[in-house]
């Protein structure tokens, strides 16, 4: 047997599901497409898609967990690439305050979303 899986979605935990999603619209134009709320008010579960690809950000937010996640030591992380004049959108990131890591020896940077998981940006050709 062979087995053809694909990618789907990938999930952070958020402490502010508002504060992020305003975030990942404004760093990186991701908008939402789904959504799912528990029927207690337990949980909400946010899908964030970028309009080009069936790959979906799975915001979920936890009623009983308002205190920050602890992300420990795992230095997992998400990758963008971002289409146009990267310089500019590099310093736009700069600007909001968002960048928290630079190789330039490798000619990318990453940002930090509210709840401190990085995501990798890189230019759309590379």
């Amino acid at each position: 047997m062979e087995v053809n899986g694909r990618f789907d979605h990938f999930n952070f935990n958020v402490t502010d599901l508002e504060r992020s999603l305003r975030f990942y619209k404004d760093a990186l134009g991701f908008k939402p497409v789904g959504e799912i709320n528990g029927p207690d008010g337990a949980f909400k579960i946010v899908y964030l898609g970028d309009g080009l690809s069936t790959f979906r950000l799975e915001l979920t937010w936890l009623r009983d967990h308002p205190e920050a996640y602890n992300l420990g030591e795992c230095e997992f992380h998400l990758c963008c690439r971002v289409p146009g004049d990267y310089e500019a959108t590099r310093a736009f990131h700069k600007e909001r305050g968002y960048v928290c890591f630079e190789n330039e020896e490798m000619g990318l940077y990453f940002i930090k979303d509210p709840d401190g998981y990085w995501i990798e940006i890189l230019p759309s050709e590379q």
